[in-house]
């Protein structure tokens, strides 16, 4: 009798037993036909700020990071090598725009739907959910966005349904409250009831209704016309198909990026993402944030 067998099967059983399971693998995706944030550029060649942040974070949590910009790698083969595929994109990825990184293509796009709806996962980090938007094409900025405030529901993008909800704009940075909802998720009991950080924040709609919200920002008493609406969601998490959806708006700062609690939270989304850990997530937008539909005003100075 050949012994090997048996015993790698011994030194897998106890790899499982100890812990020591396979390294999760994640793609981070950071393709910018939109804005390109500071924390995913490459200057001179060198990784991203967040890359390195995301490397060492990953050497700690047995992640196995791949960081590429590159939209035309998306295809079903391609992306069977993966657990989770993390976005922090913009603008319409079908289009060259800013950074001039290869496109994703229709097709490629419904790779990555199929390959979380046949059970891995996906998570969309602070401009993921300013990628897709509904009837904009073409890559850049475009000037014209008033379209960003009215809501679409089951016309809205397929990428904005799959993501559950939408950026429409930011205000200037500033010091906000955004409270934990659900601190049994994963990573977030770290955190507290809630975070109290200077921030690039986020003004969305489209919320899906069966996002359980993870973080609520606290828009009473924030500057700028933008937060002139009820608490919103900032952060939550959804099945789609046999897989799973999360995302944040928090991370354009390097140092949100660079904080325990931000890490804490992303390495907790990616370990339920990719189905490692569980969580209840009960649908929860009414009771959570009852106000959310309610979107601000189309500033003057948006055109039609």
């Amino acid at each position: 009798m050949n012994p090997r067998p048996i015993l790698a099967s011994l030194l897998l059983i106890l790899s499982f037993a100890c812990g020591s399971a396979a390294p999760l693998r994640v793609l981070y995706f950071t393709k910018s036909s939109g804005w390109e944030h500071d924390v995913i550029k490459h200057v001179n060649g060198a990784p991203s700020f967040s890359e390195k942040v995301l490397a060492t974070l990953g050497a700690k949590e047995g992640i196995d990071f791949t960081f590429s910009k590159d939209g035309s790698l998306f295809t079903p083969a391609w992306l069977a090598q993966f657990d989770v595929v993390m976005f922090y994109t913009s603008g319409d990825l079908f289009s060259l725009g800013t950074d001039g990184q290869p496109v994703m293509t229709p097709a490629g796009r419904q790779a990555l739907f199929d390959f979380v709806a046949a059970g891995k996962g996906f998570v969309g980090l602070h401009s993921a959910s300013d990628s897709f938007h509904t009837g904009e094409h073409g890559g850049g900025n475009p000037t014209k966005r008033a379209a960003r405030y009215q809501t679409y529901g089951a016309e809205a993008d397929p990428y904005v349904k799959f993501m559950g909800g939408e950026f429409i704009r930011h205000d200037a940075q500033q010091v906000a409250v955004a409270t934990v909802v659900d601190p049994k998720f994963p990573g977030f009991e770290q955190v507290g009831g809630e975070l109290k950080i200077q921030e690039e924040w986020y003004t969305l709609k489209e919320f899906a209704s069966d996002d359980h919200v993870l973080l609520v920002l606290q828009t009473g008493g924030m500057t700028g016309p933008d937060y002139q609406r009820p608490p919103y969601p900032l952060a939550w998490a959804h099945p789609f198909g046999q897989g799973r959806v999360a995302y944040t708006a928090l991370g354009h700062r390097e140092d949100v990026w660079t904080s325990a609690a931000y890490q804490s939270m992303l390495t907790g989304l990616i370990r339920w993402a990719a189905g490692r850990v569980t969580a209840d997530v009960t649908p929860n937008l009414a009771h959570a944030a009852p106000g959310a539909a309610k979107i601000q005003a189309r500033p003057a100075e948006v055109k039609e």
